[in-house]
């Protein structure tokens, strides 16, 4: 494993097993083809032209595409075609900061192929011996990525809610930061990237933050989704992303990034300008 194959690991995809998802006049995602099966029965919300798939014409409004969505993924769910359940609205949008065209619940987001947004804190602290970085391991009993490594908060953007307030609320869920500590985050970059999963395609926005705490801070899980927190140098943390697959995969990105912007991975990597062009030029 190496940095620039965990950036290729998270935009590769498969074109072909793929049809378009339209809303009105925009294609806003990429669903498979044997997910689009499970749609042909709802012919009085979803209508398969040209192939692609939109919501059928009297459907017309965004409040309109919201409700006719919901019972079908309800549905779907309890079949299992849907194989988790959050409970939590997603506003689609081609971009951050757009009206929603509708809202979706967040598990079927991927299904669909619409780009879903998220916040990752790095949580940092300066030592005698240099920069130090909190990282999570996740439950081993979670769904997805269980016993993997990952930023020390990290979440999905629902709707209705702003960046910030989405962090602090993460911030003390995951690790039990305080308010005025965490609203201190600073918003650092943004990354992007598509790719193929067992459940559709995943095709995501990663709103990155920096967080310095104090030496003596240490994080405590209060939601049960973290098993245990780890304090590791940050060539440490570079030494694990480059050569295993610990972390969670989207979480690679994230601590590429930060190692770049720290100056510890920079132009005298053999492969530097590839990661550098895919990291934040590809997959934009």
């Amino acid at each position: 494993m190496s940095y620039l194959q965990h950036i290729r690991n998270c935009n590769t995809f498969t074109p072909d097993i793929y049809i378009p998802f339209w809303v009105d006049d925009e294609q806003l995602g990429w669903t498979n083809k044997e997910f689009a099966k499970h749609l042909e029965v709802f012919d009085s919300v979803f209508s398969f032209n040209h192939h692609k798939l939109t919501f059928v014409k009297s459907l017309n409004t965004p409040e309109k595409h919201t409700q006719a969505i919901a019972p079908v993924l309800e549905v779907l769910h309890q079949q299992g075609v849907i194989d988790s359940w959050v409970g939590e609205l997603y506003g689609v949008t081609q971009a951050y900061g757009e009206p929603p065209r509708f809202l979706i619940e967040r598990a079927a987001v991927t299904f669909f192929g619409v780009r879903g947004y998220g916040v990752h804190l790095n949580g940092l602290v300066k030592k005698a011996d240099g920069i130090h970085i909190w990282v999570a391991r996740r439950t081993r009993d979670k769904p997805f990525w269980p016993g993997m490594l990952d930023q020390m908060v990290a979440g999905g953007q629902p709707a209705g809610i702003g960046r910030m307030e989405n962090v602090i609320k993460e911030a003390a869920e995951e690790a039990n930061i305080p308010t005025d500590v965490a609203k201190t985050a600073e918003l650092v970059s943004t990354l992007h990237y598509r790719g193929e999963t067992h459940r559709g395609m995943s095709v995501d926005t990663l709103f990155n933050y920096d967080l310095w705490l104090p030496e003596g801070f240490i994080p405590e899980n209060t939601d049960g989704e973290v098993d245990e927190f780890l304090l590791i140098p940050l060539e440490e943390m570079a030494h694990i992303t480059d050569t295993t697959k610990e972390f969670k995969d989207n979480c690679n990105l994230v601590n590429i990034d930060l190692l770049i912007r720290f100056g510890l991975l920079g132009p005298t990597h053999p492969d530097f300008e590839e990661i550098m062009t895919e990291l934040y030029v590809s997959a934009t």
